[in-house]
């Protein structure tokens, strides 16, 4: 037994030797970077619609028809254009009486929901339209999601951002090892846009005394790399 963890422990110093042997030849060394860039967005997207219900579906139907209405025309009297304006939801279900144990579900009624998805391009009157929406009797108002148009300015200040953290840990290990730090070999890059947790906004009274306060904040836009560097002697 003795013999065979003898055996074992050689052979893992050889191979660690051998991955020490392997990686001095190579001669790089291999860091992660990261950059991230502040940008405030310049527009917004919100969910509203109505859910009407009634005895029947024509009545329901024609209830949220009417209500829907309104709710678009507060939304072109705002300055949202048609084109800005998208249905994102439209259901018809039926609806059950709350019955006791062992009974069977009696049928009430039905509810009808209609729910669109609306651009903000004039993202300082976010407050405004919800104002609008609830004055108009929407009832289901969702996702409030602050939005960049074009990040990609942004991006590439954020990539130099991580070239330069990518080199700055390079250039601590090979000093470190007493190496010199040498040309980029290979950069792999992995991005993408982090956004603000979404608000939900409840529907409440129709007379506001005042706006609902929204704020914008800003986006951070995160770039992350893993950047190869030449090391030498």
């Amino acid at each position: 037994m003795a013999l065979i963890a003898a055996s074992a422990f050689l052979l893992a110093s050889v191979q660690a030797q051998a991955q020490q042997a392997q990686i001095a030849q190579d001669g790089r060394v291999i860091v992660t970077g990261e950059g991230d860039i502040a940008v405030a967005p310049d527009h917004a997207q919100i969910t509203g619609g109505v859910t009407t219900r009634a005895k029947s579906v024509k009545e329901a139907t024609d209830a949220n028809s009417k209500a829907m209405a309104a709710v678009t025309a507060a939304l072109l009297e705002a300055g949202i254009e048609q084109k800005d304006i998208q249905t994102l939801r439209f259901s018809i279900q039926p609806v059950y009486a709350p019955q006791g144990p062992n009974t069977e579900p009696k049928l009430s009624g039905y509810s009808v929901s209609n729910q669109v998805r609306v651009k903000i391009r004039q993202i300082g009157k976010i407050g405004e339209i919800l104002d609008r929406l609830i004055a108009a009797g929407a009832t289901d108002l969702g996702n409030i999601a602050f939005l960049v148009s074009n990040p990609s300015q942004a991006l590439d200040q954020a990539r130099e951002v991580a070239i330069a953290d990518a080199r700055r840990k390079a250039e601590v290990y090979a000093h470190a090892s007493g190496l010199r730090l040498g040309q980029v070999k290979w950069i792999i890059e992995d991005s993408g846009v982090i956004l603000p947790v979404p608000m939900r906004a409840q529907a409440g009274s129709a007379s506001m005394a005042a706006p609902v306060p929204i704020a914008t904040g800003e986006d951070t836009l995160r770039v992350k790399i893993t950047v190869g560097f030449e090391i030498a002697p």
